[in-house]
């Protein structure tokens, strides 16, 4: 850990940003943007692919670093970066890849930092198209699966109907639980909030309708949200900057096929 004097700026785009998404991931590489402070709704393994970056967060002295876990709904801050990032985005509840970040070799304070596998993450997004499957192997390590089906069978509700109106009681309720006791245990075996998990599956919704050639405002009414300034806000908390400014900058949205 070090204590950087650097301005809070970036380095200006060079390069397209590219955003691949499928049920559960999410894989960003592109500018840094100069992200504004920000918590996200699942843990995301961020790595400076051009060069080290520098992050604020928990009252600790900066952090400079080439990888770092930000933790699911802890505000943070990337005050400097060069060049390229790349960002991981996982879904705990993954039945395609019951895998999540892990693999850190640092702390500093409770803030897990240098990924064992940071060199060969670095390398292959310098590859023109990078594997974004062997990626997402490469940035993850073996974590429990959901202990409990009815929690599995929520969370699969979730996903299947993103637009929806999800109901922490109801679904509580459908699953045979408390309100209480639903919450604490979805929480703890997904490893986000209820809430937060909801808007999870309603962004992955309007990133696939996007991909098909809908505009985001048509793809985030679809997917349950109420009006373009609840999408917009909820995107910009969850990823640190608004829909505008990725489209702004030409950025590029894939589908990972399943």
């Amino acid at each position: 850990m070090t204590q950087a004097a650097l301005p809070e700026t970036c380095a200006a785009p060079t390069t397209t940003a590219r955003l691949w998404v499928r049920l559960g991931h999410a894989v960003y590489l592109g500018p840094g943007l100069g992200l504004d402070a920000h918590s996200t709704a699942i843990p995301s393994l961020g790595v400076g692919i051009d060069a080290p970056f520098r992050v604020r967060a928990g009252g600790l002295p900066d952090i400079t670093a080439r990888s770092f876990l930000f933790r699911a709904r802890v505000t943070h801050h990337v005050v400097e970066s060069q060049g390229r990032m790349l960002f991981c985005f996982f879904d705990p509840t993954s039945t395609a890849l019951s895998r999540c970040l892990g693999g850190m070799t640092r702390l500093a304070g409770d803030y897990p930092y240098a990924h064992r596998r940071e060199a060969d993450l670095v390398a292959l997004c310098h590859e023109p198209e990078p594997d974004i499957e062997r990626l997402l192997d490469l940035a993850s390590i073996p974590v429990p699966t959901i202990r409990d089906a009815r929690i599995a069978r929520a969370a699969s509700r979730i996903r299947t109907d993103p637009a929806r109106s999800h109901r922490a009681d109801e679904t509580a309720r459908a699953a045979g639980l408390s309100t209480s006791y639903f919450l604490r245990t979805f929480a703890g075996q997904t490893g986000t909030s209820f809430r937060r998990y909801v808007q999870w599956a309603r962004m992955v919704h309007i990133a696939r309708s996007h991909a098909a050639g809908h505009d985001l405002t048509r793809a985030a009414a679809d997917a349950g949200f109420a009006s373009p300034s609840h999408f917009s806000d909820t995107f910009r908390a969850m990823f640190g900057l608004t829909p505008t400014a990725f489209t702004r900058i030409g950025g590029d949205l894939r589908i990972i096929e399943q």
